[in-house]
């Protein structure tokens, strides 16, 4: 009995620790990710700007809620123009990854508007809410780009990576400019994915824990983490939406793709790519992605 004293009392001590350090740093990390410059791009030996990869652009700074400046990019199509695409990068990542993508839709008649969300990349802003905040600053980019005289739009489509996913779906639940979404490895509602990284990396499984970060951080930053839910938006959502999902991604579950297709209204399409990890859904599936995501938005923004 004498044995088990200490050590419960050490275990406590121990948890205690922990709980003070999460609720210190848990927020910053959540609020505030690591942003990816450059650099990371460069040691991949992928150009860093449209200039770099041949691309004719213009550099802008939309302002959004707070006067806050998003360094974006306008890459217009080649004519006849069929529409205006809008990439949304992941989290901690930026613009530079959406190049890629810009250079296939535009050889295909598409403006494509890659922009570094707030709290990321070149971008203003102090915190990271997945979606809250997001949301609208993406409606004032569409409020940008439709008060263009100069380029013909169009419809509007939107392409979201991981966190953009989410952000998409959120924002056009809310916008009937947008006429057609694609949503790749998408999570379903903040909690759940905070719940998955914070069993991942910090290795506890404590509920308490991940509502004692959430509950600072949206004091934090002055936000409601409970309506951020790509999950609650969808099922309000009856724009055309394709869901993309890596079968073997290790940081966003599938099974939360797969929830977001079960909610959605018609129509809908989903699209496995089996072997696919978060970020090589392209790279695996080749031609037949690219043939995808071209027949969705040709039949959607027409």
């Amino acid at each position: 009995m004498t044995f088990f004293i200490p050590l419960a009392a050490g275990l406590i001590v121990i948890l205690g620790g922990v709980t003070i350090i999460l609720v210190i740093i848990g927020p910053k990390i959540l609020l505030q990710p690591r942003r990816r410059t450059a650099e990371f791009y460069r040691k991949l030996g992928r150009p860093v700007s449209p200039f770099e990869a041949q691309l004719p652009y213009e550099e802008i700074n939309v302002i959004v809620e707070g006067g806050l400046k998003l360094n974006s990019w306008l890459i217009n199509g080649d004519p006849p123009v069929r529409g205006t695409l809008i990439y949304l990068h992941g989290v901690g990542d930026c613009k530079i990854d959406g190049l890629r993508f810009a250079a296939f839709m535009r050889q295909h008649h598409y403006n494509v508007f890659l922009y570094d969300a707030r709290a990321h990349g070149d971008s203003e802003g102090t915190y990271c809410t997945y979606g809250f905040y997001e949301k609208s600053d993406l409606a004032r980019i569409i409020d940008y780009l439709a008060a263009r005289t100069d380029i013909s739009p169009g419809k509007f489509g939107l392409f979201g990576t991981s966190m953009g996913a989410a952000v998409a779906i959120q924002a056009a639940a809310n916008d009937s400019r947008v006429a057609a979404v694609i949503a790749e490895n998408s999570f379903a509602t903040l909690r759940t994915i905070f719940d998955d990284y914070q069993k991942r990396i910090i290795k506890l499984p404590f509920h308490y824990l991940r509502n004692l970060v959430i509950i600072r951080s949206e004091f934090t930053a002055k936000f409601k983490a409970g309506e951020v839910s790509p999950l609650n938006s969808v099922a309000s959502l009856h724009t055309p939406i394709l869901i993309i999902y890596g079968t073997e991604d290790p940081l966003i579950k599938n099974a939360y793709s797969r929830q977001l297709f079960d909610a959605a209204n018609e129509p809908k399409e989903i699209f496995p790519i089996p072997q696919a990890r978060h970020t090589d859904t392209w790279l695996v599936a080749g031609a037949v992605y690219e043939n995808k995501i071209l027949d969705f938005f040709e039949r959607y923004l027409k």
